[in-house]
């Protein structure tokens, strides 16, 4: 569910919702006399293929459900399937083909229940169809649900594509059902993109969890969407869109925060072997972080990393058990700089929605300026593996201290706990949209529509919306926002 244009909403409405099939070159069958075959024989050949192609499917959803992306060995899969090795290479090139099919075909399931629940619903009630659809989903089909939410999210870019697609397209059938209702009647205001991936995150930390309970977060999910809402015709934030250039925060450091220390002239140093140790540790951390920006995690192998960083193994594994262990490094880094130059921003304004602001700003405009951070912490970061997931996933919810004094505000809402994770989740998606397009550079000209992410539900969205605008104007560069639809 590929990270790419919006969608432009054209078409009528549809029932199914499936990432577009691959094109393949058309070749002459032969006839049923040239095969020898019944018409009886070839629908039963037919059956069992197909038979085969999902139990190869299964197989691969259970190995990367138990061990994740990097144990879903094709030895794993067929031991699931119960085939052999060159009936799986009958379907399948190789590992990475069989995750990708495997990826899609749960994306296209997903995508058929959602098209349904759309049309079963008033046009008005498109994004709750959505969101009752996909826990609806997960609940009769957790094992896929996991798969496609969570593991699908380490599978590399050809993954990541096909789940972000399937994202794109249902977000693009939800705004089509919303055209339909009347200019009057009251819809999210809200990019579905950012709307469904907050879903997906939220569902992948649960199921990678085990939780079954999955019921009551519907209706939580359902306010949290509704707590956005307004007339169709005086909607504006339903699609991402760069803001003006906002002044530079006083607290992002005036030097990237992950850059690569100079190489060490040859012979004895003359610095002590504590700085000399520092010196390679950070070459290393800065070349894994580099390669899997320009690779990906999977991708990269220690070799090069070692040879990015001028270091030799021995020194590697001086600093790091293995390749994930330094992956976790500089993931763990990166997270501590993002927290400091955030909560130094929060802490440095009074009033909590004037916090926010420059808490957002201090952090997307650090992100703008650190590609690295932005990749590692929010497109790579679940490739690491399973044992390593939960320090992510907890290293994000610490992202939730910010919106607990929103609860204590006079006048304002009080969202639940679920909503608050969703709006974490939001403002997450919004990065990792932006990084995978390759757009970090414009992440600080994203505050506007991750502040309405933020404040809404706490706020409403006439004062969320007021107080966005009176930011806005503080900046001499500050250009008109974009006026409803």
């Amino acid at each position: 569910m590929a990270c790419g244009p919006p969608a432009d909403g054209s078409g009528g409405s549809s029932s199914v919702i499936a990432p577009a099939a691959a094109q393949v070159p058309s070749r002459r069958m032969p006839t049923r006399r040239e095969q020898g075959s019944t018409p009886q024989q070839e629908k039963s050949g037919r059956s069992r293929k197909q038979t085969q192609r999902e139990r190869i499917v299964a197989g691969m959803i259970a190995a990367a459900n138990r061990a994740g992306y990097g144990a879903a060995t094709v030895s794993s899969v067929i031991a699931n399937a119960g085939v052999s090795r060159p009936t799986f290479y009958d379907y399948f090139s190789d590992r990475d083909d069989c995750f990708r099919a495997s990826v899609a075909d749960v994306a296209q399931q997903l995508g058929s229940v959602v098209g349904e629940a759309l049309q079963a619903r008033p046009p008005e009630q498109a994004s709750a169809a959505a969101i009752e659809a996909v826990l609806r989903f997960a609940r009769e089909q957790p094992a896929a649900a996991r798969f496609l939410t969570a593991e699908a999210t380490a599978g590399g870019a050809g993954a990541l594509d096909i789940r972000d697609q399937g994202i794109r397209e249902a977000a693009a059938a939800i705004e089509r059902r919303q055209a339909q209702a009347q200019a009057s009647a009251t819809v999210p205001d809200l990019d579905q993109r950012v709307l469904l991936g907050a879903v997906h995150r939220l569902l992948a930390s649960r199921l990678r969890r085990g939780v079954r309970a999955l019921a009551p977060l519907a209706g939580e999910l359902q306010d949290w969407a509704a707590s956005y809402q307004r007339p169709r015709a005086r909607r504006r934030w339903q699609s991402l869109h760069p803001g003006p250039e906002l002044a530079r925060s006083e607290h992002v450091p005036k030097v990237p925060i992950q850059r690569m220390p100079g190489v060490l002239p040859p012979g004895r140093p003359r610095i002590s072997e504590q700085e000399i140790a520092e010196n390679h540790r950070l070459r290393i951390l800065y070349a894994t972080a580099r390669l899997a920006e320009e690779k990906g995690y999977t991708a990269t192998t220690v070799a090069e990393i070692t040879r990015l960083a001028s270091v030799d193994g021995r020194n590697f594994y001086r600093h790091f058990a293995d390749k994930q262990d330094a992956f976790a490094a500089v993931h763990e880094l990166g997270f501590q700089q993002l927290m400091d130059v955030t909560g130094r921003a929060y802490f440095s304004v009074e009033g909590w929605p004037a916090r926010c602001w420059e808490a957002g700003r201090a952090l997307t405009q650090l992100l703008a300026e650190n590609p690295l951070v932005a990749h590692v912490g929010f497109v790579e970061a679940y490739a690491v593996g399973p044992g390593a997931v939960q320090r992510v996933e907890d290293s994000h919810t610490a992202f939730m201290f910010f919106l607990q004094e929103g609860l204590v505000q006079p006048d304002a809402a009080t969202p639940t706990r679920v909503a608050m994770e969703a709006i974490i989740h939001a403002v997450f998606e919004i990065i990792y949209l932006q990084t995978r397009a390759g757009q970090e550079a414009q992440l600080g000209r994203m505050l506007p529509d991750i502040a309405h992410i933020w404040l809404t539900p706490f706020l409403g969205a006439e004062r969320a919306d007021a107080f966005i605008d009176s930011q806005l104007k503080k900046t001499d560069k500050a250009s008109p926002r974009r006026k409803p639809r």
